[in-house]
């Protein structure tokens, strides 16, 4: 049998610490002064249990019902913002700590139904046949089916990129939330994140349908799918919106805040932008999607910004 540490061990009482702090320092981090960002970074490695609990104080931050919290106190009165977001925020914060194992639990389903998993970072090729192969992107989940004699490619989470033979018979099926498609002879991607699918053929055909909606995609083409259907077919630059197939991120006259979005699915940490003006800054470049440190520091040298990295958080500043 293990021993667990008693809840009042000295590690206990460390981590508990540690997150106290956290919540404290994501506060007032909201209006830090260069003393105030000196401070956080010394507190960052006074100990190894700081940068994992300021991680985990961010993610609840992030979500929305602290989000919606925080701007109701904010647009109350802008004076005293700090001390009065630390005092209804804290508890909220504390309390919601408690049920991280619930929502980390909540993706159970999910990985019990995958066939192939991939982590943050991580890319796999896959043979799901004779006839089709994949490449699963970053942060994905794929189930693979057999139906009837049908192969059937359940995109569960993430970015899947299939080859599909010719001659093959009958034509692979692919499902992605409200997506069916069906496909033989051509290569074409499927993106699935937030309930919104996107579908791009590089080569060959792709028949889609939602719900009664169906049309049919020829190489170039491109289309979101989403809780009401189908949206409009797009012509969509290939070269650029599959530059991950080959390892690559490439983005023309992007906003730093999409460019920052997509490097974000392929780093294994945080990543914090505290200066809203540099969301619009457009970013030309072609970057290595396995080197998403460089990738930063790159972005923060074109921008002028300053780059503070600690373990496992990079903060934009």
């Amino acid at each position: 049998m293990t021993d667990h540490p008693a809840a009042d061990s000295p590690a206990n009482q460390a981590h508990t610490r540690a997150r106290e702090q956290a919540l404290d320092w994501l506060v007032r981090l909201q209006c830090a002064s260069e003393d105030d960002e000196r401070a956080f970074a010394a507190w960052l490695g006074e100990a190894e249990e700081n940068a994992a609990a300021y991680l985990q104080a961010e993610a609840l931050w992030n979500g929305a019902p602290l989000r919606q919290v925080a701007g109701q106190l904010q647009q109350r009165q802008r004076k005293g913002f700090s001390a009065r977001l630390r005092r209804h925020w804290k508890p909220l914060a504390t309390a919601a700590l408690l049920l991280v194992g619930v929502f980390t639990v909540g993706n159970l389903p999910m990985r019990l139904q995958a066939d192939h998993l991939t982590q943050v970072g991580e890319r796999q090729r896959l043979h799901l046949d004779e006839r089709a192969n994949v490449l699963l992107n970053t942060d994905s989940a794929l189930a693979n089916d057999m139906r009837d004699g049908r192969r059937i490619a359940r995109l569960l989470q993430g970015e899947a990129y299939f080859q599909v033979a010719k001659g093959s018979e009958p034509a692979l099926e692919v499902q992605a939330g409200p997506l069916r498609a069906q496909a033989h002879d051509t290569d074409f991607a499927v993106r699935y994140l937030d309930g919104q699918a996107q579908v791009r053929v590089q080569r060959g055909d792709v028949d889609v349908q939602a719900a009664s909606d169906r049309i049919r995609l020829s190489a170039g083409d491109s289309i979101s799918i989403g809780p009401n259907g189908l949206g409009q077919r797009q012509r969509a630059d290939m070269r650029r919106e599959l530059a991950w197939v080959d390892g690559r991120l490439v983005f023309e006259n992007c906003p730093l805040s999409q460019v920052l979005a997509e490097v974000r699915r392929y780093y294994p940490g945080l990543i914090i932008n505290r200066n809203a003006a540099l969301d619009s800054l457009t970013v030309t470049g072609n970057y290595r999607l396995d080197q998403p440190l460089q990738t930063l520091r790159a972005l923060a040298q074109i921008s002028s910004a300053q780059l503070h990295e600690y373990p496992s958080l990079v903060i934009l500043n």
